[in-house]
């Protein structure tokens, strides 16, 4: 198995499902995105946690302190500026994951997790669970999305591969 390979495309992928998830949302009003949605929080809280844990790897990953105590943030910002935020970062992964050889991504790198215990995972385990993580997260917007009546939009895999990978033609 390619790993590094794999490991890219799920990181084009990752970007390509947030981007159409953000545009499906951008058409809804404030209080729809902002309602309590059960145990995620809301929709925008659910998307913030998503974006700071980006972050928070993205860091680990850089060999630098990312300045978080917790794995969201106490004021939530507008969805149109976190859309804009987490497209800025989704670009830095895929570019990340571009830029990685096989060397560097069989390294490991050593941080501390938000609640102080140490950790150590391979760059590109690293990787997988940022792709992972956000995945998980999505389908609780999904979920949030379908119990209020809305449709989210398709954002599984095959679909990204058929459709973006493998054109049809």
């Amino acid at each position: 198995m390619d790993s590094l390979r794999h490991i890219r495309m799920l990181a084009r992928y990752s970007a390509w499902a947030h981007a159409r998830l953000f545009e499906t949302l951008s058409g809804l009003p404030a209080p729809e995105i902002e309602a309590p949605g059960g145990g995620a929080g809301s929709i925008l809280k659910t998307l913030n946690h998503m974006h700071v844990v980006d972050r928070i790897w993205q860091a680990h990953l850089e060999g630098r302190e990312h300045g978080y105590a917790a794995r969201n943030t106490d004021v939530l910002p507008p969805l149109p500026e976190l859309a804009a935020a987490q497209r800025e970062l989704d670009e830095w992964y895929v570019a990340y994951a571009q830029a990685l050889s096989p060397e560097s991504c069989a390294e490991v790198v050593h941080f501390k997790f938000v609640g102080g215990g140490p950790g150590a995972m391979t760059r590109g385990d690293m990787l997988l669970h940022v792709v992972n993580h956000k995945t998980y997260h999505r389908g609780y917007v999904a979920e949030m999305l379908y119990r209020g009546g809305r449709k989210p939009p398709t954002m599984d895999l095959p679909v990204y591969l058929r459709d973006v990978v493998q054109p049809a033609g």
